[in-house]
């Protein structure tokens, strides 16, 4: 027997593995099954050389608990140790502090299978003591039992072991009893070796008999060696790579399409990504792409690993070349990461642009689906625009697909203002902007269909890349106006007319939003009065709701234009109406602001500053008060006014609550 002190120059090991190596304790049976694992594999590999002769029998890892004693072994028939390997493998970790270790240490920390010593100290994160029974392959060898109770000081001596291979016996300190349970195995070794390279047993398979669960003589193998993603893509079917992602993803809805990685240079990737269908909402569907090194689960969060519009992809990516146990600061300068990370990007846009040329159908199917995450992509990844810019679609309101240069063509003839700027129209919502498409279509017009979340930030991306264009929502304004050809012909009323139809109608509005009102000539067939909001100020608000960095326009109220159609038969019957309830009053107060008026400007011409002068400015304001005050009146006893308004509040969706109520009854009352 043997005693030593584990070759440290610190105080203890144990708590810099504890904080500085490890960020998660349960990966302990991740590292100790895949040590076994390539303990395991380097035997075969031995025999296939010929340079191990004897029989290889069993070559599977197993995994024992006992819940009542709190204690778990790993079990191994692989190439096993010597005790001159234990010393070097397990004895012999030498550095003076944490930060050199993990410098000394960066090539292992890199690949921690097939570097025992390092996965196998993890075993203390959980573990008062851990008793390691091994004896090595090679002829001659003796058994070596090794123990260790979370200090530097060890004991060797020999052990028990008669068949070649390694056991780890690990002893849980009393915080750690859990990972003893059942359950709680089957689901780290479900998480993390579910595709290891060889058969990972724990227990026996179970089957129900005479109404309980009764063990068979089966092992239990949880894992399976051979994953899809490590076979070559012409041997497999697609009913196999649907399988899979169903295994995956039990509850997923199968994916659009799929990519196969398989990269042997200048770096080592394979995998499978597959597309969901993605509609809704950009978040739900995040950290569905499992990394893994070497069929090692390592994680599910790779938003360093990828790029961040491609984590709403799923599936798997293995790669040795992609760091286990390092900072996600690490993970983002990493050299390899970055390269991978542009391979897997260049991928996806090689597939996308393949079904554009080749299978143009299948990606108008699919586009409904893939829009949003598309959309993403060319908004976060400048290289990713450049590529996606020749197989992005436009789909217009009827439903038809256009690429960015074929939409152009489509338009330009007949959507350029008279400023030779090409004008885009969109709608975000068919139904509630059906009115405004079709006035829009009335005119030659196309109109696309925009209706996803990212959609306004989207459409400044467009216009920052279209050479002299711009996108405006179809219900931004009249339609003369978005695509303005000529001059629009101006209101011959006098100002204070207009004034006080402008009143008259902001009166009959609902409260809160802020109305922009204006008196147009827009001719007889169209609508009374028109409801539009600035394409400027609700596209910003939008991008301030989804986050744009853009909190200005978010705290702002909202606004709406109202477009008063003076060349509407109902508006002229109203402006009529107006005048004969209440002209005799408005010409009165007329009368006396001329009045007053006439001598501020007599005053003016004579220099002179009377004391009165604050008093008739009063008296103005006044008198302005007072018309207003008998044009809301009328406003409010006038039906017809009132039913135009709540018409067009309701075309826009915003009559609702008490309002419909009475617009409702007043509608009937109209019609008796």
């Amino acid at each position: 027997m043997q005693k030593g002190t584990i070759g440290v120059t610190t105080e203890n090991i144990f708590p810099i593995i504890k904080k500085f190596l490890y960020s998660d304790h349960e990966i302990f049976l991740r590292e100790l099954v895949s040590n076994a694992v390539d303990a395991t594999q380097k035997i075969k590999a031995l025999s296939g050389t010929g340079e191990f002769k004897g029989e290889l029998g069993e070559l599977m890892v197993r995994v024992t608990s006992d819940p009542k004693k709190g204690v778990i072994t790993i079990s191994d028939s692989g190439i096993g140790m010597t005790e001159e390997e234990v010393q070097k493998y397990i004895n012999q970790i030498a550095f003076s502090s944490a930060g050199e270790f993990l410098d000394k240490y960066k090539d292992q920390l890199n690949n921690i299978i097939g570097h025992f010593g390092l996965g196998f100290y993890s075993s203390f994160m959980v573990a008062k003591k851990v008793e390691i029974e091994t004896l090595s392959w090679k002829d001659g060898a003796e058994p070596v039992k090794w123990s260790c109770e979370g200090d530097p000081n060890y004991e060797i001596k020999k052990g028990k072991r008669k068949k070649r291979g390694t056991d780890i016996i690990l002893y849980l300190d009393d915080e750690s009893k859990e990972y003893s349970e059942e359950s709680k195995i089957s689901h780290l070794l479900g998480k993390y070796c579910k595709f290891l390279p060889v058969e990972i047993a724990f227990g026996k398979k179970k089957e129900w008999k005479e109404g309980k669960e009764v063990e068979t003589g089966e092992d239990n193998i949880i894992n399976d060696p051979s994953p899809l993603w490590t076979k070559k893509p012409a041997d497999l079917k697609e009913e196999e790579y649907l399988d899979f992602y169903r295994k995956l993803y039990p509850t997923k809805e199968d994916p659009l399409f799929h990519i196969h990685l398989n990269v042997d240079y200048p770096f080592s990737l394979t995998g499978v990504l597959y597309f969901p269908k993605i509609k809704d909402n950009v978040d739900i569907s995040r950290n569905k792409i499992q990394l893994y090194c070497n069929q090692v689960f390592v994680t599910d969060s790779v938003e360093n690993i990828v790029p961040d519009f491609l984590t709403l992809l799923h599936g798997v990516i293995d790669s040795p070349d992609i760091p286990l146990n390092v900072s996600r600061s690490y993970l983002q300068s990493d050299s390899n990461v970055k390269k991978i990370s542009g391979h897997i990007t260049k991928k996806v846009a090689d597939r996308l642009e393949e079904l554009f040329k080749n299978e143009r159908n299948k990606l108008e199917e699919k586009w409904d689906n893939l829009k949003l995450f598309i959309e993403y992509g060319m908004l976060s990844d400048e290289k990713f625009y450049d590529r996606a810019e020749k197989f992005a679609l436009f789909k217009n309101t009827e439903g038809k697909y256009f690429s960015f240069e074929e939409y152009k063509k489509l338009i330009e003839s007949n959507q350029t203002d008279k400023d030779k700027k090409l004008v885009y129209l969109y709608s975000s919502d068919i139904q509630k902007q059906y009115t405004y498409i079709e006035s829009a279509r009335n005119k030659g017009y196309d109109v696309l269909l925009m209706d996803s979340h990212l959609d306004s930030h989207y459409i400044n991306l467009l216009e920052s890349k279209f050479k002299d264009s711009q996108f405006t929502r179809v219900d931004a304004d009249h339609i003369d106006k978005l695509i303005n050809k000529e001059e629009i012909k101006k209101v011959d009323l006098p100002q204070e007319e207009i004034e006080d139809i402008s009143t008259a109608f902001e009166s009959a509005l609902p409260q809160g939003p802020h109305y922009s009102v204006s008196l147009e000539s827009l001719g007889e067939k169209e609508n009374a009065l028109l409801i539009t909001q600035s394409e400027f100020m609700r596209r910003y608000r939008e991008m301030s709701a989804l986050g744009g960095g853009m909190n200005f326009y978010g705290s702002l109220p909202e606004s709406y234009n109202i477009i008063i159609n003076h060349d509407h038969p109902v508006i002229k019957k109203i402006i009529g109406d107006k005048k004969e309830k209440v002209g005799d009053e408005l010409s009165v107060i007329a009368g006396k602001v001329s009045e007053l008026k006439s001598i501020v400007e007599t005053e003016k011409k004579d220099s002179k500053e009377t004391e009165g002068k604050l008093t008739m400015d009063l008296e103005l304001e006044s008198l302005s008060q007072e018309r207003k005050e008998k044009i809301r009146n009328f406003a409010n006893e006038n039906q017809l006014l009132r039913q135009v308004c709540d018409l067009a509040l309701l075309a826009n969706g915003m009559l609702k609550g008490e309002n419909l109520d009475k617009f409702v009854k007043r509608s009937l009352e109209l019609i008796k």
